[in-house]
């Protein structure tokens, strides 16, 4: 009877251990995913973040861009004017 309760004892421990690894395998392997996961969002906010000024700067290129054209269109309004008066 001794050997038997013996071999359950160690089928137990053997059932323990094996049981602890894979929670340790799981933990890590759940800390690795959530490390990937953080270090995605990041490069989504960088990205975010880098869009957005380029927006900024493109919405800033557009504005001097009509500022400019507005004025040649003025310019070119009045040398017609001028031409016409002379002409």
């Amino acid at each position: 009877m001794g050997s038997t309760s013996d071999d359950w004892v160690g089928v137990l421990a053997a059932a323990g251990i094996f049981v602890v690894l894979i929670v340790i395998v799981w933990q890590v392997a759940a800390t690795w995913r959530a490390r990937l996961a953080a270090a995605r969002e990041k490069q989504y906010q960088e990205l975010a973040e880098k869009c957005a000024r380029l927006l900024e700067e493109n919405a800033e290129l557009q504005r001097r861009t009509v500022a400019e054209l507005t004025h040649v269109r003025e310019a070119t309004a009045a040398m017609e004017k001028m031409m016409r008066e002379v002409g």
